[in-house]
């Protein structure tokens, strides 16, 4: 397989080019990846978010990796399946969250990588622990919160991992 372009959704309260964006995008740019990374600022609805993504992929011709963080997580997921992803890497998924667990995608049928911080006060840990044992995602949990900026150096070690091991 050649190496995959990534894509990447940011979360709810932040922009396309984060600083996590920034160096996971550097990170698989290194093993020859395309990245890019879409713009949801001003779109607050999960469903707009993925039809969105779903277009932004339509023009892509090679194997595709959605990487997402919190909210960018759940679109990445719900997205997978119809943009053919090859692989899905997310940071704090917003999965099952209260008063809205039925929204949480099905788990897509590729290779799933999950990282969440032991102290995240907004997408609790036990959540991600849930979905993965649902689909045998690969799951890291590390000495973090939500935001996961101190994790960036092992978040990077995982996503360059996974990224090898799907070509």
């Amino acid at each position: 397989m050649s190496r995959p372009t990534v894509i990447f959704s940011h979360g709810q309260e932040s922009g396309p080019w984060g600083t996590k964006i920034r160096s996971m995008a550097e990170a698989v740019r290194v093993l020859g990846c395309e990245a890019a990374s879409i713009d949801y600022q001003g779109i607050a609805d999960p469903t707009a978010r993925v039809e969105k993504l779903v277009a932004a992929c339509a023009s892509v011709d090679t194997p595709l990796v959605l990487v997402g963080s919190s909210m960018g997580g759940h679109v990445a997921t719900a997205a997978a399946a119809d943009v053919n992803a090859v692989g899905l890497f997310v940071l704090a998924p917003a999965y099952f969250m209260l008063d809205f667990e039925a929204l949480t995608p099905a788990a897509p049928d590729i290779p799933i990588e999950i990282v969440h911080g032991w102290h995240d006060d907004i997408v609790p840990v036990d959540n991600s622990i849930r979905f993965s044992r649902s689909c045998a995602a690969a799951l890291h949990i590390v000495d973090g919160d939500h935001r996961l900026t101190d994790n960036i150096d092992e978040i990077n070690f995982y996503l360059k991992r996974f990224i090898i091991r799907l070509s």
